[in-house]
């Protein structure tokens, strides 16, 4: 199946002439029609637009045009990102009908490279969860076991890839919500150094911490789609105008002599035991491909949760501001503009974007800004400061993704807390500004599902962490299994 192979399989395929962008495209098409009633990893799709896209594609390879590195490669985006004439409602009703009228730049990055973009694919409201319940319109569920959640916010993303309806998809990553989903639906996610790629057209939650990423089947994948969508663009101020390697010419696969950190604040003692040991023996495999292992300390960390509740709840209440029934999108009418605005509001957010609007507001609030917002920052400030500390030792920081494997649909809906708490090994990155990678590296028993190894990097140091994994990758079999549906 045309489908289930990666970029690169697929690149050969279309390059020898023995398969067409169409056929791959119609392929992931087939597949979303035979499972995704079952999955729920698409908002929805435009079939023919895909099609179209297609045969443009197929028409510029038969002219000769073999410079593009994603030519005739479908990737589905998540409902977050921007693509011209195509719905853009962020998984919320507050949106109502809206279109978006441009590309984000990472879609017109795409399309230069000459990737077919299709589909719209499910999140936590405004990226604002760990599950993919907090949707306005549906749950997606685990491919790996439709009972259970698929991670969030990118859980469309993430089901959709592992699923394979689309051979890569494109997520946001705040604070953990490309890495998190990938573990928990066993796919490869990365979140870029912050400035690494442009978020202009990516509808904000936390500006100083959102990342957009790639989602794909191998580290290979992730690579050739991280250079295509990076660079400075200068309808983002916060992009870095640092030169874009070519980070599949960096797969050596070569990791001896590499020094991998392990922080002993990450071993904590409520890890999940097939989580623990699965991530030992993938420490042990990195040793035995020749990497050196070394105990750093990330003093910190142990306050990561807490800074992040309180930075990206107070951005996301400044960015929300802005749908208020007004310009665009939903609104329902009152007698006067307050009135409209609280009805539009009430109606439209959901009751975890209520409540971290609500808990941004007050940690802003005058009397509470230097007691809760402030201090914060200057938590944030100590956490990078351990990362760039540890980097002086080590090449990379190794630790699980995740504290357990997939929960139950509905398990913590009703325990925010213990929700926000799935993120407590992915959270630190995007306070730092680091890179990030998850992928796959076991299995739990009992139901069978995916295990993920979240490998963190230097500013910038994406090379070394798609390196580290392309290596480990070809050393084991993790990230060839896939799910029965």
């Amino acid at each position: 199946m045309l489908n289930q192979l990666t970029i690169s399989e697929i690149q050969e395929k279309l390059s020898r002439r023995e398969v067409s962008a169409r056929e791959v495209t119609q392929a992931c098409l087939g597949r979303i029609q035979k499972v995704d009633g079952r999955v729920h990893a698409f908002l929805s799709v435009d079939a023919a637009d895909a099609l179209a896209q297609a045969d443009r594609a197929d028409a510029e390879r038969k002219s000769g045009v073999a410079d593009k590195p994603l030519l005739g490669i479908p990737i589905g985006i998540k409902d977050v990102i921007a693509v011209k004439d195509q719905p853009l409602n962020c998984a919320s009703k507050i949106l109502g009908k809206y279109v978006s009228p441009y590309d984000a730049t990472v879609i017109e990055k795409l399309k230069a490279a000459g990737a077919i973009v299709f589909g719209r694919l499910n999140m936590d409201e405004f990226a604002m969860g760990s599950s993919t319940e907090n949707s306005a319109f549906v749950t997606t569920r685990n491919p790996w076991d439709v009972t259970r959640i698929p991670g969030g916010s990118s859980g469309g993303s993430a089901a959709a890839v592992a699923s394979d309806e689309c051979l890569c998809a494109l997520g946001s990553d705040t604070g953990g919500s490309i890495r998190q989903p990938a573990a928990l639906c066993g796919v490869v996610g990365l979140k870029p150094t912050y400035g690494r790629v442009s978020r202009f057209g990516l509808v904000a939650f936390a500006s100083s911490l959102d990342q957009i990423g790639p989602m794909t089947r191998s580290a290979s994948d992730a690579a050739r789609v991280l250079t295509a969508i990076s660079g400075r663009d200068g309808r983002d101020s916060t992009s870095v105008p640092e030169p874009v390697p070519d980070y599949a010419a960096g797969l050596t696969g070569n990791v001896r002599g590499i020094k991998l950190g392990v922080a002993r604040e990450f071993m904590l003692g409520g890890l999940d035991p097939e989580i623990n040991q699965a991530v030992q023996n993938a420490i042990k495999k990195y040793q035995e491909l020749g990497a050196e292992v070394v105990e750093v300390s990330l003093p910190h960390s142990e306050y990561a949760v807490a800074a992040y509740y309180i930075i990206a709840t107070a951005e996301a209440s400044a960015n929300l501001a802005r749908f208020d029934g007004v310009r665009y999108g939903a609104r329902v009418d009152g007698r006067d503009p307050i009135e409209m605005y609280s009805k539009t509001r009430g109606a439209g957010f959901g009751p975890e974007v209520k409540r971290r609007i609500i808990l941004g507001t007050y940690v802003l609030s005058s009397g509470y800004y230097d007691a809760f917002y402030l201090r914060a920052q200057k938590v944030r400030t100590l956490i990078r400061q351990d990362f760039l500390k540890a980097f002086e030792k080590v090449d990379a920081i190794i630790s699980p993704t995740t504290p357990t494997p997939a929960f139950k649909i509905g398990e913590k809906s009703e325990d925010p807390l213990q929700m926000y708490l799935s993120d407590i090994f992915t959270i630190s990155c995007n306070l730092a500004g680091i890179c990030g990678l998850s992928m796959p590296c076991g299995f739990s028993t009992n139901p069978k599902l995916p295990i993920g190894l979240q490998l963190l990097g230097k500013p910038f140091g994406e090379t070394t962490i798609l390196n580290l994994a392309h290596a480990y990758e070809q050393a084991t079999a993790w990230h060839k299994d896939k799910p029965v549906l």
